[in-house]
């Protein structure tokens, strides 16, 4: 069955946004053969190679049987344009609400990154110490992390040797035990 996004899928459109509209149609679909239906109708009339003039006649004469009028058609259709219009319309202040909180937030963040340039530039001296220190740790850091690495590819070596030669031992010995006993 044709997916009510996949109706309305065309190219260069935004998937994620056609996912949220369609979702919208679709928890507002009306019960009974209505427009929707009627658009799935054509959409799977033309994926059989129908023109799109005939695959609207098609899905007509069928829908009809089904008690669909014209006005009834274009009435549905209507319908479904004003729950889209209406998403627009949430989507548009929910957008005009996050714009003002994300503009105003990114003002705030300006003046406290300003406030922060301003301190670090009186402690710059501090700072530049600070990071001698942190640069000397971290050679150190750096060398012992290097001979514990050492250490411990060298044990994993020792220990992956023994370990086969152990099995091999075993494997030997239950050779062995088939052979001679």
């Amino acid at each position: 069955m044709l997916t009510t996004k996949s109706l309305f899928s065309a190219e260069d459109l935004d998937d994620r946004s056609l996912e949220f509209l369609t979702a919208a149609i679709e928890k507002n679909n009306l019960p009974g053969f209505d427009y929707l239906e009627f658009k799935r109708a054509v959409v799977a009339l033309k994926d059989l190679k129908l023109d799109e003039a005939t695959a609207y006649k098609s899905a007509f004469t069928t829908a009809a049987t089904l008690g669909l009028t014209k006005e009834k058609l274009t009435e549905t259709a209507g319908y479904y344009r004003n729950v889209v219009a209406r998403e627009k319309e949430q989507f548009d202040q929910a957008l005009e609400k996050q714009t003002a909180s994300k503009v105003a937030a990114r003002q705030d963040d300006i003046k406290r990154l300003r406030d922060q340039i301003e301190r670090h530039k009186t402690e710059i001296t501090r700072l530049q110490d600070e990071i001698a220190a942190y640069l000397k740790e971290a050679e150190q850091a750096e060398s012992s992390v290097k001979l514990e690495g050492e250490k411990i590819e060298k044990s994993r070596g020792a220990f992956e040797k023994t370990h086969a030669a152990l099995l091999l031992q075993i494997d030997r010995d239950i050779e062995n035990i088939h052979k001679m006993i």
